[in-house]
């Protein structure tokens, strides 16, 4: 059992994919806030809060990025696995 994941370890890409959920939080939030003025009426925001909206996407990016980083990492560990268990069936 000692080969087996643990629960609380850190796979490679997770700090990733929390770090572009945080972004993706902040930027869905900055575009709650620039979208809310054109529902009441009020002046708009500044240029620069569009600019933070796109932190959304920003976000989804770098979590994307690190679902694909622990996919590659698991692809490396599999394959490693299968090599070692092949040259033990050979003995």
């Amino acid at each position: 059992m000692r080969d087996k994941t643990q629960a609380n370890s850190a796979a490679p890409g997770d700090g990733l994919v929390r770090a572009g959920a945080i972004v993706f939080f902040v930027g869905a939030v900055a575009t709650l806030v620039t979208v809310a003025p054109l529902f009441l009426g009020t002046t708009p925001f500044p240029t620069y809060m569009f600019g933070l909206s796109m932190l959304m996407g920003v976000g989804f990016a770098v979590a994307g990025a690190g679902v694909l980083r622990s996919a590659a990492a698991g692809r490396r560990q599999a394959r490693a696995a299968g090599a070692v268990s092949g040259q033990l069936s050979e003995q």
